[in-house]
């Protein structure tokens, strides 16, 4: 009896697409993870025995830090998603593709602002960038400059809103000055109208005088 066959035209019993799993390596991985583990409780018992705190998790082994704390050049933009709708593009999981704020540095995932911003401020990101928590002092010179940009750039912005203001003001007289010339307007239309209508009375009047010189009493009907 043949066997059956399967809808891409392998047996129905065949199972060789399934991913093979190789149990040595995930049998070494989980030794080592014990190893580690065992070697952490050995630490902790021996930091308990001197009085210090144990310690939660293995610790990483991050470079000793060589610069001290730089200001951050560009903006965070934490605001830059703000009453947006984002579609998930990794659904239950960890990575950019969740909602909210993702350290690169870190590959942490944080929901809020909050969070995001005491991460990149704290001892444990800017030891992954090789950075101290000292800021670096800075020189009579240095503040000098800085004073005089500050300066600079306090003039531009006092120049830019003056200008701004002159035009706002004479935008402000221009249209005063159209809705002015406008109201002149309809009034000389409408003293035009009555001189035009008083001129009509005045002729109608004299046609009427005319007809009572010449006899005729008026066009109306006799009856009564």
């Amino acid at each position: 009896m043949a066997d059956k066959a399967g809808a891409y035209g392998t047996k129905a019993g065949d199972t060789d697409f399934r991913k093979k799993w190789d149990k040595e390596e995930y049998a070494e991985r989980a030794r080592k993870k014990d190893d580690e583990e065992r070697e952490r409780m050995q630490e902790n018992e021996e930091r308990m025995k001197q009085g210090k705190k144990p310690r939660k998790g293995q610790k990483e082994d991050l470079p000793k830090p060589t610069e001290l704390m730089k200001r951050r050049e560009g903006s965070l933009e934490l605001d830059k998603n703000l009453n947006k709708t984002m579609v998930v593009q990794n659904p239950g999981g960890r990575g950019p593709g969740q909602p909210g704020f993702f350290c690169e540095t870190c590959g942490r995932n944080y929901k809020d602002s909050v969070g995001y911003l005491d991460h990149i401020n704290s001892r444990a990101h800017l030891r992954k960038l090789g950075q101290t928590t000292r800021v670096e002092r800075s020189t009579l010179e240095q503040v000098r400059a800085r004073i005089a940009y500050l300066r600079e750039k306090t003039k531009e912005a006092s120049n830019a809103k003056s200008f701004d203001f002159d035009q706002r003001l004479a935008d402000v007289k221009a249209k005063e000055a159209a809705r002015r010339a406008e109201k002149k307007a309809q009034k000389q239309a409408q003293k035009e109208e009555a001189r035009f209508a008083l001129a009509k009375d005045s002729a109608m009047g004299g046609d009427d005088e005319m007809a009572k010189l010449m006899g005729f009493g008026g066009f109306g009907s006799t009856k009564k």
